[in-house]
C-alpha cells in the first residue's frame, strides 16, 4: 500500500478518543518564543496553560501557516522562534527540507495515531502531527436561499455565476488552508483541469483573504454567501447558530494534518522541547475544543470534540503530503497560482 493510502487508511481509523489524561508537571522555568499556527483563541490558551504548568514565560506570536513559514526561513540565519506549533503540514514539511527545523522524537510519540507519525516520518523527524481536518466549504443558508440556488454539495456548484463576486478562500501563499485546496484540485482533477477550476473559480471569488479561516467568519455574518475553508472553521459558527452550513464536498477534498516543529537554531531549545512533548498530551490537546478548535487530536487517548467533522464519513482523496509539501512542488505550484490565477483581471 502506497504511504498516502495508508496515511489516509489511518486517518480514517480514528474514530473516538479515550481517557483525558494530566500532563506531567514540569519545575522548569524561563521562557518560550512560540510561533503559532491556528486560531488565537486557541493559541492564548496552548500558551497560557502550558505557562501556568511550567513557569515557563511564553511569547507567542498567531500568524498564518505560510506567513510562519516565511518568517522562520527569513530568520534563519539569527532564529527568533522556539517552536512552531499549529497550521497545516505541509509548509512545515517544506521548513523541514530544507534544514529549517530540528530533528527529536518525542516519548510521547508511541502514543499517537499513524497518520501523525507518518508526518514525523515523512519529515525525518523534524514535524509531527498534532490534529486533522478536512477541506470543505461553509455557506451562508440565508444568502443561499436568496439568491434561489440549491444548497451547494460539489466544489462544481461554486462555479454557479449567480455567485460572482460571492465566494471567500485565503491567497495560498499566506495561508495554508487555502495551499491544500490548490493540491487538492489538481491531485482530485489532474493538474490541467484543476487549475481550469480555479480559473473559473477565480470569477466567483469576491477577495482572497490573508487567514485561511477568515472567510468562515465572513459567510457566517453574510458578507459572502461561501467561505472555502476546513470544515472545523465552518463547525464553529454553526455551533454557535449562526446562518452557515458546513459541506464536505461530493467529488471529494483533501485534509490537513496539522504539525508542530522545532525551529533550528533556537534559543530556549530545552524549553521548545518541554513544550512539544506537552502538546502531544491527551490533556494539552483537549485544549482545542473549549477554544472552538474542533479538530481530530493525534494522541490515540485525547478526547474527540463531540463537534468535530466525521471525517470516517467523507470522501477524502489519498492526499499525497510527500510530494505536495516539498519545497520545489509548493514553490512550483504556488508560482504557477500567481501568474495564471492570481493575476487575471475580475
Amino acid at each position: 500500500m502506497q504511504k498516502s493510502n495508508w496515511l489516509r487508511a489511518g486517518l480514517l481509523a480514528t474514530l473516538a478518543g479515550g481517557a483525558l489524561l494530566a500532563a506531567t508537571p514540569a519545575s522548569a522555568q524561563g521562557s518560550l518564543v512560540m510561533y503559532c499556527g491556528v486560531q488565537e483563541e486557541w493559541c492564548r490558551a496552548m500558551s497560557g496553560a502550558f505557562e501556568k504548568e511550567t513557569g515557563i514565560k511564553v511569547a507567542m506570536t498567531r500568524k498564518s501557516a505560510g506567513e510562519v513559514y516565511a518568517q522562520v526561513k527569513a530568520e534563519a540565519s539569527n532564529p527568533r522562534g522556539d517552536v512552531w506549533w499549529g497550521g497545516t503540514g505541509d509548509p512545515h514539511l517544506q521548513a523541514a527540507e530544507e534544514g529549517l527545523t530540528l530533528e527529536y522524537e518525542s516519548p510521547v510519540n508511541k502514543d499517537l495515531h499513524p497518520w501523525a507519525i507518518s508526518q514525523w516520518d515523512a519529515a525525518k523527524k523534524r514535524t509531527v502531527g498534532i490534529y486533522a481536518g478536512a477541506l470543505g466549504y461553509g455557506f451562508n443558508t440565508q444568502q443561499i436561499k436568496a439568491k434561489g440556488l440549491a444548497e451547494p454539495k460539489c466544489w462544481a456548484d461554486l462555479l454557479d455565476p449567480k455567485l460572482k463576486d460571492d465566494v471567500q478562500v485565503a491567497d495560498p501563499n499566506s495561508s495554508g488552508t487555502a495551499y491544500t485546496l490548490l493540491a487538492t484540485v489538481v491531485q482530485l482533477m489532474g493538474e490541467d483541469k484543476g487549475f481550469d477550476y480555479l480559473r473559473a473559480l477565480h470569477k466567483n471569488i469576491s477577495q482572497y483573504t490573508k487567514s485561511g479561516a477568515a472567510p468562515a467568519k465572513a459567510a457566517s455574518l453574510g458578507e459572502t454567501a461561501v467561505g472555502i475553508v476546513f470544515i472545523h472553521d465552518a463547525v464553529v459558527f454553526a455551533v454557535q447558530g449562526d446562518p452557515i452550513k458546513p459541506v464536505a464536498p461530493c467529488e471529494g477534498t483533501g485534509y490537513e494534518i496539522g504539525s508542530m516543529s522545532i525551529i533550528k537554531g533556537a534559543r530556549n531549545l530545552d524549553n521548545a522541547k518541554k513544550f512539544y512533548d506537552w502538546a502531544l498530551t491527551p490533556a494539552a490537546q483537549a485544549l482545542g475544543a473549549p477554544a472552538k478548535s474542533y479538530q481530530v487530536p493525534s494522541n490515540k487517548n485525547a478526547p474527540v470534540p463531540a463537534q468535530a467533522p466525521k471525517m470516517s464519513e467523507m470522501k477524502l482523496i489519498n492526499y499525497d503530503f510527500v510530494k505536495y509539501g516539498s519545497s520545489a512542488e509548493r514553490v512550483r505550484l504556488l508560482t504557477k497560482w500567481d501568474k495564471e490565477i492570481k493575476a487575471l483581471p475580475k
